[in-house]
């Protein structure tokens, strides 16, 4: 049973990670219909911001969780700006392809400057130990992941369902089209709304730092169970990248305890029979003709 709790644990704090990724792949898609293949070489760059700032400056975990999404903002408004807005009224393959190129040139400028031997990030002090309960040992660090994705995951709901802002995003969202039949000018939430979701990646990878191998290629497996987890969850849906990025959590987790040689094989399983009964997904909603 300790065991058992403890890699449920694991599997929570890695879906925290998946959760506020796909959660911001999930708003991308929604706003712009932009698939952004760079998701994943986006949450490396959080995880490498963190580490060479700390490096550099001698920034500190706690400060590096609000700076580096911030930089990571700027990064993609700039992606919007000078990049992604002049393929939008092409098709999406475009754009695909385009934020693949950016993922591949991003990660070979991580490797060139920083190699690929990885990164050192030490976990923030008082985060380091364990917390005990009764018998069982956890991770003070993992709980910590566990409980701050929540509440950001939290924090972005109550945004996105109780605030003005957050209730044209939403609506966008869920029908473009509709939304800009009702006046409102969707255009202009495009850029802050594509930095948003590159912040939440960024942020991600801050948290991953401490907890997951800082190098050049951690995004590149990280964006296909990214997809997996948008294609549970259904493309789009906002609470369907949350409930699906702490689901393939878990599932990852006891996949790598109990069955490590198909550890990888049962998310893509899994994502296999939601598709294949549900092909919008978990919380997708289906296409009427």
């Amino acid at each position: 049973m300790s065991a058992f709790v403890q890699y449920t644990l694991q599997g929570l704090a890695a879906g925290g990670f998946y959760a506020l990724a796909a959660l911001g792949l999930a708003v991308i898609f929604g706003v712009l219909g932009v698939v952004n293949f760079s998701h994943g070489a986006c949450y490396m760059l959080g995880a490498v911001a963190a580490a060479v700032l700390l490096d550099v400056v001698g920034m500190h975990f706690w400060v590096a969780l609000v700076v580096v999404p911030i930089l990571l903002f700027v990064v993609g408004v700039l992606m919007e700006r000078l990049l992604v807005r002049w393929l939008l009224r092409l098709d999406p393959l475009y754009n695909f392809l385009l934020t693949f190129g950016l993922s591949l040139i991003l990660v070979d400028v991580v490797k060139r400057r920083y190699g690929v031997s990885g990164l050192p990030y030490e976990r923030p002090a008082g985060l380091d130990g364990q917390l005990h309960i009764g018998a069982l040992g956890l991770s003070t660090y993992q709980v910590f992941a566990c409980l701050f994705s929540f509440l950001i995951c939290g924090l972005v709901w109550l945004l996105l369902t109780r605030t003005r802002v957050g209730m044209i995003v939403r609506a966008s969202t869920e029908d473009a089209e509709r939304t800009r039949a009702l006046g409102i000018n969707v255009g202009r939430w495009v850029t802050p709304v594509f930095g948003f979701g590159i912040a939440l990646a960024g942020l991600a990878g801050v948290m991953a730092a401490p907890f997951r191998a800082i190098t050049a290629d951690m995004g590149s497996n990280f964006v296909i169970i990214l997809f997996a987890v948008v294609v549970i969850g259904g493309l789009g849906s906002i609470l369907g990248a949350v409930v699906a990025g702490f689901l393939v959590g878990l599932v990852e987790a006891y996949g790598q305890a109990y069955a490590p040689a198909f550890a990888q094989v049962v998310i893509f399983v899994l994502m296999a029979g939601v598709v294949l009964f549900r092909p919008a997904g978990l919380f997708g909603r289906e296409e009427t003709a």
